[in-house]
């Protein structure tokens, strides 16, 4: 049974660092296909293939003096040297200043921010994350992905924010990158629980399992998997419903979706048949604004302020594009939301250590769980899914911008 104390259970017993394609991650992934199972679900695991790479050294100096560094998975091996290059915009002008240099980024290298370096002669990229401000001085284990490096590698190295302050404070000329790594494939998967409905229509919710590299990632996104499992669990008691439903467990979702990538496209012909997708991604904090972020039409956001005010359960819809697994749903033309609770900054943060266990009310993720849990019965009770098929144009443009197949309008 889903009660608090369960919640507390499931939180200790995945409370460790599980990133993609590890063998943590599969782990935590057994271990959910087992919960589910246990709630009287249908599962199955489905494997897929994620490029892996393996840091055998990486060396930073600036001005000759080492500084702390993690090597880009996936970025190549070598050496590389030039005068630093401080990039706090990315425009044209700027980007005529790279040639050569090792560029320090305040961001992290998207699709066209990299792609416009590269082509621009940038001889390395530097990334920092943390805080100036925090005690630790941990640094995010970062990758050169596919999509965004097409196959265009340059050496690039991440580090704490407090050295790369530095790096600009003191005016450091030059800086060396010396990487050498394995790169090879590895497998990550997804795990399927499915209630069969009366008909072959279907709703699909899903949920991301994996971690950044520092993250023990409870809020970032247990909590969400744990939702997941509350759903299945009411749905279950009252089963059959007119539609089915299919839980879908995402691996490798911080790496660029990965898991729900492979999922839709895996399954495109199938996705015929499905009406909707509900994903969860960070619920049950103490502190937050519950969210709903509509890929789809402007309808189903009108339908949830409703839903809202005759439930009590404060909601703020938006209609657009999360960065998370309904991403891949609505540009596979199914219409997607995401759920979510996000608490501000100073109350709670993720991808890194104070992701923690702390953050999350049980009886939160309770009551977070129950209103998915009705509107999801809504949807899957209905004579039709009252949602349409049709991906609005707005949409449809955030998507090409987030899936880099356009730029972002300045």
């Amino acid at each position: 049974m889903m009660n608090a104390a369960k919640i507390r259970k499931i939180l200790r017993e995945n409370d460790f660092v599980h990133t993609s394609g590890t063998e943590e991650e599969k782990r935590v992934a057994e271990y959910l296909r087992f919960e589910a199972q246990a709630l009287g679900a249908n599962t199955s695991v489905e494997p897929f293939a994620v490029p892996m790479a393996k840091i055998k050294s990486v060396r930073v100096t600036a001005d000759g003096k080492e500084i702390p560094a993690k090597g880009y998975f996936l970025c190549g091996s070598g050496q590389t040297e030039g005068e630093l290059c401080y990039l706090p915009n990315t425009d044209r002008v700027s980007l005529s200043t790279v040639r050569g240099k090792i560029v320090l980024l305040d961001s992290g290298a998207g699709h066209f921010v990299y792609q416009d370096l590269y082509a621009n002669g940038a001889a390395g990229l530097l990334t920092y994350d943390g805080n100036v401000h925090y005690p630790d001085r941990d640094i995010d284990q970062k990758e050169l992905r596919p999509y965004v490096s097409l196959g265009k590698k340059m050496l690039a190295a991440n580090l704490n924010a407090k050295d790369a302050f530095t790096l600009v404070k003191d005016g450091v000329k030059t800086v060396k990158i010396e990487i050498d790594q394995e790169e090879y494939e590895g497998q990550s998967q997804n795990v399927i629980a499915e209630i069969p409905g009366e008909t072959d229509e279907w709703i699909v919710l899903s949920a991301h399992y994996d971690t950044t590299s520092l993250s023990h990632g409870s809020y970032d996104n247990l909590s969400g998997c744990i939702g997941l499992l509350c759903i299945l669990e009411a749905m279950r008691k009252k089963a059959p419903h007119r539609c089915g439903l299919r839980f879908v467990f995402c691996g490798s979702e911080e790496r660029g979706l990965l898991g729900s990538k492979a999922y839709t496209e895996a399954h495109e012909e199938a996705l015929k048949n499905v009406a909707l997708n509900i994903n969860l991604d960070m619920i049950g904090t103490y502190m937050g604004r519950f969210i709903a972020c509509v890929s789809a039409e402007e309808a189903l956001g009108s339908y949830l302020r409703y839903l809202s005010a005759e439930l009590g359960f404060a909601v703020a819809p938006r209609q657009g594009v999360y960065s998370s697994d309904s991403t891949p749903f609505a540009d596979k033309g199914v219409p997607a939301l995401s759920f979510a609770r996000i608490a501000g900054a100073n109350q709670a943060t993720i991808h890194n250590r104070y992701d923690r266990i702390s953050l999350l009310s049980p009886e939160r993720i309770l009551s977070d769980s129950a209103f998915i849990a009705e509107f999801t019965r809504r949807m899957a009770d209905s004579v039709k899914c009252p949602v349409s098929r049709e991906i609005p144009e707005k949409i449809r443009g955030e998507l090409d911008e987030y899936l880099n197949r356009k730029r972002k309008k300045e």
